[in-house]
């Protein structure tokens, strides 16, 4: 199946944020990397917030996209402890520059942050109120454990074999599913 014009510009534009960050994304650098011109970006997006937004919402949609294979059914046809092993198997790939730059920019605008808090709300299960539960609260920690690993590498500049995070991330899954049981 081809690539549309559409997704092969959100693609180029998130390489430019990649290596150069968010305030290097322009309709001349998307263009230059997409090999199009600045007429063609501006066919498909009337603003720089427009491309913006669209690259948070593409950025988003894969992660969801990631979160759905690791179960294999769409969040709403899944099962909380289903959904939080998918979310913790995902975080066994580290994050990329851009999703860590869009998910900090995002945190500042509303606008941004809602493709980010809208996977979430679907995927991710929330901080428990009830502080006598400590299975919910086991859970929390596996989510909060989950996302140290996907930010870990990150952040640092030790990297680790993919074999030791994906044996990390089933460590924290099997946590999930042995309360479950």
């Amino acid at each position: 199946m081809r690539t549309s014009k559409r997704t092969q510009i959100l693609e180029a534009a998130t390489r430019v944020v990649e290596r150069e960050g968010v305030k290097s994304v322009t309709f001349d650098s998307v263009a230059a990397e997409a090999g199009l011109t600045k007429g063609g970006l501006l066919y498909h997006f009337a603003s720089r917030e427009d491309l913006v937004q669209a690259i948070h919402q593409h950025l988003a949609d894969e992660w969801e996209a990631g979160l759905s294979a690791a179960v294999g059914k769409a969040a709403s046809q899944a099962t909380p402890a289903e959904r939080l092993t998918a979310y913790i198997r995902v975080a066994a790939h580290s994050a990329t520059r851009a999703e860590l730059l869009f998910m900090l920019e995002g945190s500042t605008n509303s606008e941004h942050a809602a493709p980010w808090d809208a996977v979430l709300e679907r995927w991710a299960l929330p901080p428990t109120t009830d502080l006598d539960d400590s299975g919910a609260i086991d859970q929390f920690i596996a989510r909060l454990a989950a996302d140290g690993l996907w930010l870990y590498e990150s952040l640092t500049a030790e990297r680790l074999t993919p074999e030791l995070r994906r044996a990390v991330a089933e460590r924290i899954a099997d946590k999930v599913t042995h309360e479950e049981n």
